[in-house]
């Protein structure tokens, strides 16, 4: 089972034009990129598969479970564009304290925040404040927020934006370790160079329409001839601009 999107469509506000209309979408296995470029809806779609936002119409759910049940919340997590630390609290803190809002009593969420925070390798900085912590590392708490239910369907809204290159590249060797044959990881992004050659799957978002989804094979296929360091983007330009890519 996986989150599936069927004809939905969203607007903000009565009055606004629809973000998506109609949109149909499965979030794939293993590690999945949705590029787009910004303004495209990615927010919107990742929102709605979180459960954050409710569609106009059309349905989303996870097997038989609507995204408002509460044992779909369980299953499906949702990482934002900004991890706030939370005054005064230490990491495991932080994250335990998500796992005891997400519905867990409240010893089970502090053991658990110990083991998320080792999956994105912070346990070294469980007792450190998340006001001293990096931006790369309130990221990886956020990821282990995310993570501390057993969550079996990660959603990641931009979560590379504003990370240095360094940065950038421990996030995503992160990530490529999480997405397994148990965590679906679905990560938004804008920049063509997040993981596009590495995922195992890329979805493109553009004018709220999927204008591209399969495997990333498929996906540099679109740019064969072009040099191995540029294929991704080229791929990208090609099938964000044209209904069928150019091979």
């Amino acid at each position: 089972m996986t989150v599936q999107l069927v004809d939905v469509s969203y607007a903000y506000g009565r009055r606004g034009a629809n973000v998506v209309s109609n949109l149909s979408y499965r979030v794939p296995d293993g590690l999945a990129v949705l590029l787009g470029p910004n303004g495209a809806g990615k927010s919107t779609l990742l929102k709605l598969a979180a459960g954050v936002n409710l569609p106009d119409s059309g349905s989303v759910s996870y097997g038989r479970l609507g995204s408002q049940a509460k044992e779909y919340r369980a299953k499906v997590a949702w990482m934002p564009q900004t991890i706030t630390p939370m005054a005064g609290l230490t990491a495991r803190e932080q994250v335990a304290y998500t796992g005891w809002l997400k519905g867990m009593p409240r010893a089970e969420a502090w053991e658990a925040a110990v083991h998320a925070l080792d999956r994105v390798q912070m346990r070294d900085h469980s007792g450190v404040r998340t006001k001293k912590l990096s931006g790369g590392q309130l990221r990886r708490v956020g990821v282990a927020s995310a993570l501390v239910h057993g969550a079996d369907t990660l959603l990641l809204d931009e979560s590379t934006a504003g990370m240095d290159p360094t940065q950038r590249r421990v996030f995503r060797d992160l990530i490529l370790s999480l997405a397994t044959d148990e965590v679906r990881v679905l990560m938004s992004t804008h920049d063509v160079a997040d993981l596009a050659q590495e995922a195992d799957h890329v979805s493109i978002l553009s004018r709220g329409e999927i204008t591209f989804d399969g495997r990333t094979r498929e996906f540099l296929a679109c740019a064969a001839d072009a040099p191995e360091a540029r294929r991704a983007e080229v791929a990208y330009t090609s099938l964000t601009n044209t209904v069928d890519c150019i091979r």
